[in-house]
Formats: C-alpha cells, structure tokens, sequence
C-alpha cells in the first residue's frame, strides 16, 4: 500500500502532474509551465513558483480515491487522485456575499501576507473562493462592496476584480491553491493562461455540486483536493504524447490500492479476455457503470500497451463504440 505523504511529497516535485481545489463551477488550478525552473523542494507539502502554488496543511482524515475516466477520444483516458474528506468534514464557510477577511497571514509567500484578503461570496460547500490585494482602488471598491453578492445586476466590484487581476486564493479543510497570473478573458485574449489559473463558471455554480457526476466519488465523501499525475498519453497542454510506460505503471500502483474494485474488475476481466484470445461475442460486460469503465478502458490500455490487432478492434468496435471516433476513415463517431 503506498504511503500517502510520501506520494503527494514526491508528486509535488514532479513537472508533469498537475493539482486543482474547488468545487463544481469554481476551481483553481496548479500547474508547472515548461520552461519554467524545475519544482523546488518545501517543507511540508507545498510548491510555489512566479505564477501560483499549492500547499496541503493536513492529511488527517483523507481518503485518497483514485480513478480512470473514459475519455471522448478512443486512444485515451484521463486519471486523477481525489483527496477526500467525510461530507460534514469537508464544510466550509459557504458566504454568499463579499466579505472582507483582513490580511493574509498564511499566504504562501512571506510578501504576500500583508495584503488583504475578501471571499468573493460564491457560497460553494467545500471551497472559499478568495481574492487578494494591496491594490488601493481595488480595495476602495471592495470594502465599499462588501455584504452584497458579486452577481448583482449594478454591482461595480465584479467588474474592478476582473480589470485587476488579483490573486486568486482558493481555501479547503486541507489546504490551499493561490494563482497570480492573470485572469482568463479579455485581458488574456479570452483564454486561460498557461499554467495556474482559476475558473469561475456561474452556470455551473448553480448545480450546487460539490464535484461533477462523472467523478466516482464515493457517496458521503467530498473530494477536497485533485492530483492529476503525469498521463501516460496525453501531454500538459491536452495534446497526444508518445505513451510513457513508466508513467502508466506508476498510476495503477495507486490504482490498485485507491481505486473502486468494480472498475479495476472490469478492467482485469477484460485484459484476461484478450489475453486468452477469447472472442467479443462470447464475452459480456460488467453490469455495473464502473466496471463498464474499466472494461473500456481495458481495452484502451490494451491496445496502446500491446498494439493494434484483429481481436482487439472487435472488442472495440463491440464495447467501446460510444468514443468519438478521431480516424479519418471513421468518420462522425
């Protein structure tokens, strides 16, 4: 089994893994920039560079839950560890207006904790969505604002954070994410900047999820905070990559340890299949979704691992046809 800390400690240190905190709508994400320099190494479970940073302050309690989703594209599959807290455990301060927190004593660079922090009031479960400043006339904005909700038709401080790009700071029961790149709009050509940055998307918000349907979390639990180690297929910027198998194998290490036995079922059910030569029609899927999953992503995995074959591609075409199809001659799927 491996050893929680350790993990997280060594994946901090690693250029290709990516992290986010957040909730269904509202999300910060940290990420390193190739070209940057090289992760540096922190007491405790942090990384900071120029353009944001991470740190986890506490593991008590956690459930890691790791997992493999199914990807539109049929050549690939994503992979996450969700660090997870018991749902009452998970609870923030669930504001619904701006309010002022005063100065940001624990802010993860010492130059940073005198500037003043303000939850934008996005009421999420598991998150406090920040920002902070030592703008002057951002503040004046701010302070003038505080009590009303962001998204109210004449107010003027939604507008103000948007022209000033403050920091953004994302706060959960572990830890915290901060990004000092630039806001993702007009500003940045309508696109996120590369590297960290946050998303704040109001349709989403009003689900009131704490994490998508499509994350297999388990019920009563509440993901807290995501590790996104380096896939095996597909590159930081979402291109394809030439497959890392060292990669691969270290994420069904944890797999194995943190994953849903119904999914890592489906997917051991279906490479013994393939290994046996066994023909599609004479086999049959799991009946539950994520052993369905995990047979999917089986035969995905097959394939890159073992190559292209007759056998494989009918099991594809009988079980996996849902993908859209990428293959000039296969158009439309």
């Amino acid at each position: 089994m491996p050893e929680l800390q350790q993990v997280l400690k060594d994946a901090l240190t690693q250029e290709d893994c990516g992290w986010n905190m957040g909730s269904f709508g509202a999300i910060a994400e940290f990420h390193h920039v190739e070209g940057d320099p090289a992760p540096q190494e922190h007491a405790g479970l942090m990384q900071v560079t120029p353009r944001g940073g991470l740190r986890i302050d506490t593991l008590e309690g956690v459930r890691p839950v790791a997992y493999e989703t199914l990807s539109p594209k049929p050549h690939r599959w994503t992979q996450a560890v969700s660090l997870c807290l018991p749902h009452a455990d998970a609870a923030m301060n669930r504001r619904d207006v701006l309010t002022a927190l005063g100065p940001d004593h624990d802010a993860l660079r010492f130059e940073d904790r005198g500037a003043q922090l303000f939850d934008m009031g996005l009421g999420q479960y598991q998150a406090d969505f920040c920002i902070r400043t030592a703008d002057p006339d951002l503040l004046a904005v701010l302070n003038e604002n505080a009590g009303r909700s962001l998204f109210e038709q004449d107010n003027p401080a939604m507008g103000a954070i948007l022209k000033a790009h403050p920091h953004r700071v994302l706060l959960t029961r572990l830890g915290r994410v901060e990004v000092y790149q630039m806001i993702g709009g007009p500003d940045t050509g309508g696109k996120s900047p590369e590297g960290p940055h946050t998303h704040v998307l109001p349709k989403l918000l009003r689900a009131e999820r704490t994490h998508s349907a499509n994350t297999p979390i388990p019920e009563g639990w509440v993901p807290c905070c995501g590790v996104h180690p380096e896939n095996p297929v597909i590159g930081r910027l979402g291109e394809d990559k030439r497959f890392n198998r060292a990669a691969f194998d270290a994420f069904q290490d944890l797999l194995g340890a943190w994953g849903a036995d119904a999914y890592c079922d489906g997917k051991q059910a279906v490479w013994q299949h393939l290994k046996d030569g066994t023909p599609a029609g004479k086999t049959q899927e799991p009946d539950t979704r994520e052993g369905r999953a995990g047979w999917r992503n089986g035969i995905r995995q097959w394939r890159v691992l073992h190559g292209s074959d007759p056998l494989t591609e009918t099991y594809a075409e009988r079980f996996d046809r849902g993908a859209e199809q990428t293959e000039p001659e296969n158009p439309g799927h």
